[in-house]
């Protein structure tokens, strides 16, 4: 994961409304072992995060400048740390305006992950903690908190210059229970939600689903396809990748690799060609199965309290909308 330039800020500010002090470094961090490591437990920490959206720049205007002062950058027109610079008193402003904001150190690292390169942005807090000296006294010592951080948005800037209709290149951490405190953060970067990773991982889900059921698979066939699904999605989620629909076709099925694909397709569900994966979403995604005197039931969790209903009291399940192909036989069985 080459670093390409990285860059860290200050801005001392409390949640009271008081003014917003910048210390700005005026030159990148040297390339090291530890920047290479809080690189990586940077994106580590980040992916982990369940509450992230994923949308796009707002059209470049006086109140959301930010996009085009990072085509400059990549354009050659100013270096990382005018653009760094310009970028973080933008902040700065935003900040002044949200009495909710706090202040701290404000990370800008350009990086390359492949063939794909990225901006990660982060609002980073210190925490208290303790070490052993070399003459093993035991010192107060702060570091670096990622596992509480709130405020980071991931750019991927090749898809913004190569898919000008993508509506997902970038990720942002959302606020939880509907608090506003990242909206000023959402401000500067400028972006505006374009897909709602919780609703596109349950359609691709419900595709999935269908698809099962069209193809009448037996139970451990079915078993085995989820299985490949969820492993895929989860280790696209942990990545902070997508997961790309022809590729999880193709490990669903590699005898037919575009079946589930050709599924999709042809049934419209409206999903794009790679989707954010949400974890909790696909955390909820498991078959419950039961077997016992000739009677062998298997659904998928989601499906509990809409198709499936259960009485614990009574010890019953209600099944909603019978699969055509079961509806059929046990129409003719019953005449």
């Amino acid at each position: 994961m080459p670093l390409l330039h990285c860059i860290v800020h200050q801005i001392h500010k409390k949640p009271d409304g008081s003014p917003a002090v910048l210390i700005a470094r005026d030159s990148e961090l040297a390339p090291s072992q530890a920047m290479d490591n809080l690189l990586a437990d940077l994106n580590d920490s980040y992916n982990a995060k369940p509450n992230k959206v994923w949308g796009f720049f707002q059209p470049e205007s006086g109140a959301y400048p930010f996009s085009a002062w990072l085509a400059d950058y990549l354009a050659g027109g100013r270096d990382f740390v005018a653009f760094s610079r310009e970028a973080v008193e933008h902040l700065q402003k935003l900040m002044e305006e949200s009495n909710l904001s706090t202040g701290g150190h404000v990370l800008f690292a350009h990086y390359q992950q492949g063939m794909t390169a990225y901006l990660a942005i982060a609002l980073l807090h210190h925490s208290e903690g303790v070490a052993v000296t070399e003459r093993l006294d035991v010192t107060p010592a702060k570091h670096l908190d990622l596992s509480s951080m709130h405020l980071a948005a991931r750019i991927n800037l090749s898809e913004w210059a190569n898919n000008k209709t993508s509506k997902q290149y970038i990720s942002f951490i959302k606020g939880k229970s509907g608090k506003k405190v990242s909206d000023y953060f959402r401000e500067f970067i400028g972006c505006q939600e374009g897909v709602d990773a919780p609703s596109e991982t349950r359609t691709l889900l419900k595709a999935f689903s269908d698809f099962v059921e069209s193809e009448d698979l037996a139970e451990e066939d079915a078993r085995e396809k989820t299985d490949a699904l969820v492993d895929y999605a989860s280790s696209q989620s942990r990545r902070g990748e997508p997961i790309a629909l022809e590729e999880l076709s193709e490990l669903i099925d590699e005898e037919r690799p575009r079946a589930f694909f050709d599924h999709i397709r042809n049934k419209d569900y409206g999903l794009a060609p790679e989707i954010p994966a949400d974890k909790r979403t696909l955390n909820q995604f498991r078959r419950f199965t039961g077997r016992a005197e000739g009677l062998s039931i298997s659904f998928e969790a989601h499906l509990l309290g809409s198709k499936v209903e259960f009485d614990e009291e009574g010890g019953t399940l209600t099944i909603r909308n019978v699969p055509a192909q079961l509806k059929e036989q046990l129409k003719r069985a019953a005449v």
